[in-house]
C-alpha cells in the first residue's frame, strides 16, 4: 500500500507507555508498586552512621591512591549502559513506534475521507472517530481491555482502540502479513463506527439483551460480516485513488481467513463449535470484504436479510 507522504489524521491519542489507573494513584500499567530502594524513605533511623560514613571515605581514598576512581567507575558504568540501551533498544524502538503512529494515522485518514465522502453524497455528515493507540491495557467508556481483547471500537465513546503489537500476532501467529491486512484491521473496526452512526450497533446491543447466547452470537457474525464489507468499501476507495499495490487485496482477504472463527478454533483447539462463532467464518470474512470491495456501495453489505 503506497500511504507514505499521504495525510495523517489528527484523530489519534496515543496513550502507549501510560497508565490506565487515574493519575495520583501511585501504581504502573500492571499492579506492581515498583522498585523500592534500599536505605528508603521506609528505613528508620534517618540515613547511614557517622562511623560508616568515615569508613566509606577512607576506603575511597585508599583505593584512589591504588590508581582506582570508583567515582568514574561508576559513572563510565551508568554511560555505558545508557548509551547502550538508547543506541540499540530505545532507538530503533522509538523509530519503528514513529512509523507505525504514521502508518495507522495516514489510514485513519484514508478512511475518514472515503467516509466523509459517503455521508456527504447522501446528504449527512460523517462524524470522525477517534483512534486511540495503547499498550498493555486501556481504560475505555466499555471498561478497562487489556491487549488479549484485540482491536475493538467501543460505541459509548466512537473511538478505536488498538495495541499495534496484534499487528505483529497478526503476522507471527494468524500468518497474515502485509500492511494492507493491517490497514483492514483498522478499516474493519472503523466500519463499526459507520454503523453506530447509522443505529444498526445502538440496535443490536439493545436487541441482544432478550437473546439467548447463541441466538446474540448469530446476530453478532451479522453485524461483523457488515463491517468487514465496510472494509471492502474503503479498499474500493482505496483502489481507486491508485494506492493498491500488487498483492493488497490478497493480504487483506488471507488476513479475513485467517482470522475466521472456525480457522482460529481449528488451530487453537483442533475442532469448531458454530453455535459459538460471533465473527464468522474464513469463506464468509472473505466474501463480504470482497463484495464490499467489488462494489462500493453501503446498499451492498446488508448482512441481515437472507443467508450470509
Amino acid at each position: 500500500m503506497e500511504w507514505k507522504g499521504r495525510r495523517q489524521s489528527d484523530n489519534i491519542e496515543d496513550r502507549r507507555g501510560a497508565s490506565p489507573e487515574r493519575s495520583g494513584m501511585g501504581r504502573n500499567p500492571f499492579g506492581r508498586s515498583g522498585i523500592q530502594l534500599p536505605g528508603g524513605s521506609s528505613r528508620r533511623g534517618g540515613g547511614l552512621s557517622i562511623t560508616t560514613i568515615i569508613f566509606l571515605v577512607v576506603i575511597y581514598f585508599v583505593l584512589k591512591m591504588m590508581g582506582i576512581d570508583m567515582l568514574q567507575l561508576l559513572d563510565d558504568g551508568s554511560t555505558t549502559s545508557s548509551s547502550y540501551e538508547q543506541s540499540t533498544g530505545q532507538g530503533q524502538s522509538s523509530a519503528a513506534s514513529d512509523e507505525m503512529k504514521a502508518f495507522v494515522a495516514t489510514v485513519l485518514a484514508e478512511t475518514e475521507d472515503t467516509w466523509n465522502g459517503i455521508f456527504q453524497a447522501e446528504g449527512e455528515t460523517y462524524q470522525e472517530p477517534s483512534l486511540v493507540l495503547f499498550s498493555g491495557r486501556v481504560n475505555s467508556a466499555c471498561g478497562l481491555a487489556s491487549s488479549a481483547t484485540g482491536p475493538f471500537y467501543c460505541p459509548g465513546d466512537s473511538k478505536v482502540y488498538l495495541d499495534t503489537a496484534f499487528f505483529h500476532e497478526l503476522e507471527t501467529q494468524f500468518g497474515a502479513s502485509g500492511d494492507f491486512a493491517e490497514a483492514y484491521v483498522i478499516a474493519h473496526e472503523v466500519g463499526h463506527h459507520v454503523q453506530n452512526l447509522t443505529g444498526i450497533l445502538p440496535k443490536f446491543n439493545q436487541m441482544r439483551q432478550s437473546m439467548s447466547e447463541t441466538e446474540a452470537n448469530q446476530m453478532s457474525v451479522r453485524v461483523e460480516l457488515q463491517a468487514d464489507c465496510f472494509a471492502g468499501i474503503w479498499g474500493k476507495y482505496t483502489e481507486q485513488k491508485g494506492l493498491l499495490e500488487a498483492g493488497d487485496l490478497e493480504e487483506a482477504l488471507n488476513a479475513a481467513r485467517q482470522i475466521g472463527d472456525d480457522t482460529l478454533q481449528k488451530r487453537s483447539q483442533g475442532y469448531v463449535v458454530p453455535e459459538s462463532f460471533n465473527h464468522g467464518t474464513s469463506a464468509q470474512r472473505m466474501k463480504w470484504f470482497k463484495r464490499g470491495f467489488d462494489s462500493g456501495q453501503m446498499n451492498s453489505c446488508d448482512t441481515f436479510s437472507g443467508a450470509i
